[in-house]
């Protein structure tokens, strides 16, 4: 058995220096807290991303975020989806999609009149910023307070991976402080203990801070407006109080308890400093939507023992892989990534709805989902023998099911069309390219039936789903546009390679095979049901156009320019993502794979797509190219000392789909796939890599 305490525990996360762009994020899925270099979120300026891309530097926000703090800003015009539509000619005739939205007026430029519906209906609701706790400093008491991190001294930080628990420690002042931070393995809380003799003499305290809510493209919060919002304080006795916070029609409420103090308003306005006399301060912070009426009061000593369980229960279930023992000198590189992505997608992929692509750190695209990357997300959890950590986030499909199938309607097929952007209310984002695009129609399936293959619930998960995996399939039969037998993916549509022109383009290589592997795994759920095959559904698995091919290799698509060499190489997903289809030749895929190993614009290229590379390499027979690929040098293929992974600086700085997709593709190279008959199908037998692993479902 993999000692997996060792395996974690050579990874713990250690920094030595302030950085805007390392933060550290406590949380459980469906919460998360994430600290500066004080184990708190005391220096806000100097993470503000706003600022740091007016700079050109690297920084994450430190925020408090939830799966269910939303805000809207007030529509007094009462815009709705059908004022963002535009028509497009199909062969079933006029099409209306809600495309109108400009993305330059979503950085704060002018929006034309044309655009203001869709303008807003994308950037509404976004994701709150819940709060900021952090620590106020000051040289000598009655000080204004310190602002900038290089004050602190010798400052060490330690997120123990193994138990949750973050331990900050530095000087200030000639004195000591040492901070202790964990979260709720199962509520919206957050405890700390503070240490220090700073604390006794004024010179130390803690301050809760709350912003507007911001509609920005990447920002959390809007520290701007304090007419805009109200925060009420009700002491609750001499160690509890609560804030009640309205924001226009959004409200929650924030309770603090703590063990000797006193609570005070501040200079600004929405800001509270909690003072003590005592050297050690220990506060717990909880969060609740409404008038918070199942708020209990919380200790440091029980959050910190269940944090502690919770993660000892995370790492001793499902699968683990151990690469000591390797003489590639990449490999301890990779198992840090591994035990990292581990980590960050169990606190920010795991929760009830599914997740954006920063996770809970901070927001990105106002915080909504992206459900093309909710397989990228969470598809690993299943292959890593952690089901009910995908389980979780799939009853939400359920939840807009109806607003699926009015989608479907309103463009004349039938069943239910799955959106690309959307907040927990399901209703889509107007966009030129999101509104359009199609391969995240069949994820739904692809998740099922890996929750199925591990055997989650598998007598319940059938019956439960059914009727989504049945509207799912019906809307992908009807999309197809049948020529003379054949079967097409016609226009207009996007691509996940999205830079391609909707009104033009048709069958791409890699939802052509996801929409036969899609249909199939409808048809199996059919017969999982007692029910036989879908006659039409196989007629069209049979008769679906195969990719297309040019001078011996796949292009992207089947309409000119046929092939990009930027942005996604998604064309690879036909074999690696997917498992092999009748479409899909290893052998041309294989030449295909070589040629945009060789001739891609890689710096153009997501975290996601190095992993998709290592997939179809895997699948393909070629674990030499798998390592390479997974661990190929490039901008966004690099993990920082915290694990994520940077797309386009300050803009992106967090990057979920890396972290899970690199997860995707190492349990794939370890445990390979139905009939891949070998272990390890990914790592070369050449004696390199000493490969352990357990725990892991193959992939179909």
């Amino acid at each position: 058995m993999i000692d997996r305490q060792a395996v974690v525990r050579r990874h713990t996360v250690e920094l030595t220096e302030a950085d805007p762009s390392h933060v550290l994020t406590v949380g459980n899925g469906d919460f998360a807290f994430t600290a500066d270099i004080t184990g708190m979120q005391t220096f806000t300026a100097f993470h503000d991303q706003a600022a740091a891309q007016v700079e050109r530097r690297l920084a994450v926000n430190t925020a408090t975020m939830s799966t269910w703090g939303w805000h809207e800003m007030p529509n007094p015009d009462g815009f709705v989806l059908d004022d963002a539509m535009s028509t497009y000619e199909s062969a079933r005739g006029p099409v209306r999609y809600p495309d109108r939205f400009d993305m330059a007026a979503a950085f704060g430029g002018e929006v034309a009149e044309e655009y203001r519906a869709g303008t807003w209906l994308h950037l509404n609701p976004h994701r709150l910023d819940l709060g900021r706790i952090g620590l106020v400093l000051r040289p000598e008491a009655g000080a204004a307070p310190e602002t900038d991190p290089a004050a602190l001294a010798n400052p060490r930080q330690r997120l123990d991976l193994w138990t949750g628990v973050l331990e900050t420690a530095f000087e200030y002042a000639g004195h000591e402080v040492r901070v202790t931070t964990v979260a709720d393995p199962r509520l919206a809380r957050v405890a700390f203990r503070v240490e220090s003799e700073l604390l006794a003499d004024g010179r130390a305290a803690v301050a809760v801070r709350f912003p507007y809510a911001s509609d920005g493209f990447f920002q959390t919060s809007d520290w701007s407006s304090p007419d805009k919002h109200r925060t009420e304080l009700e002491r609750l006795g001499e160690q509890a109080c609560l804030f009640g916070r309205t924001l226009d029609d959004a409200r929650y409420t924030v309770r603090l308890d703590w063990s000797r103090g006193t609570i005070e308003t501040a200079g600004e306005p929405h800001e509270f400093a909690l003072t003590t006399p005592a050297t050690t301060l220990e506060l717990v912070t909880s969060f609740a939507p409404g008038n918070g009426a199942e708020l209990q009061p919380g200790g440091f000593a029980p959050i910190l023992d269940a944090a502690a369980a919770s993660w000892r229960d995370f790492w001793t279930s499902g699968a683990a892989i151990d690469f000591a023992g390797s003489t590639d000198p990449r490999a301890a590189e990779l198992e840090r990534r591994v035990v990292l992505s581990q980590y960050l997608t169990a606190v920010n992929c795991s929760g009830t709805t599914p997740p954006q692509e920063t996770g809970l750190i901070t927001n990105s695209w106002q915080g909504k989902f992206h459900l093309e990357m909710h397989w990228w997300h969470t598809a690993h959890f299943a292959a890593w023998g952690r089901p009910e950590l995908l389980e979780r986030s799939m009853d939400w499909y359920l939840s807009i099911l109806d607003s699926a199938r009015e989608t479907a309607r309103r463009q004349h097929y039938a069943g239910a069309r799955w959106p690309k952007h959307v907040g927990p209310d399901g209703r889509e984002s107007p966009s030129d390219i999101g509104a359009l695009l199609i391969w995240q129609q069949p994820h739904p399936l692809y998740l099922l039936e890996l929750l199925h293959r591990s055997g989650r619930h598998r007598d319940d998960l059938v019956p439960r789903f059914a009727e989504l995996v049945e509207e799912t399939a019906l809307f992908m039969a009807d999309f197809v546009e049948e020529r003379d037998g054949a079967y097409h993916l016609p226009a207009p549509l996007v691509p996940a390679q999205e830079f391609y022109d909707a009104k033009t383009t048709e069958d791409p290589t890699f939802e052509l095979a996801y929409w036969w592997w899609g249909l199939e795994i409808a048809q199996l759920w059919r017969e999982r049901l007692g029910k036989d095959r879908d006659e039409h559904w196989q007629r069209i698995q049979d008769g679906l156009v195969k990719p297309h091919q040019r001078e011996g290799l796949y292009t992207a698509i089947a309409t000119e320019p046929y092939l990009r060499r930027d942005d996604h190489p998604s064309l690879l997903c036909a074999l690696g993502v997917v498992p092999d289809t009748p479409l899909v030749d290893p052998a041309v895929m294989e030449a295909t794979l070589l040629d945009v190993r060789d001739g891609w614009q890689w710096d153009t290229a997501w975290g996601w797509d190095f992993p998709v590379m290592a997939m179809t390499a895997t699948r393909l027979g070629r674990p030499d190219l798998a390592v390479d690929a997974l661990l190929m040098d490039g901008s966004k293929n690099r993990y920082l000392p915290t694990g994520h992974t940077p797309q386009i600086g300050s803009l992106l700085p967090i990057y979920l789909p890396s972290n899970g997709a690199l997860l995707a593709a190492v349990s794939l190279m370890a445990a390979g796939w139905d009939g891949a008959g070998a272990d390890c199908p990914g790592f070369p037998g050449d004696g390199t890599w000493t490969v352990r692993h357990e725990g892991f479902t193959p992939w179909p």
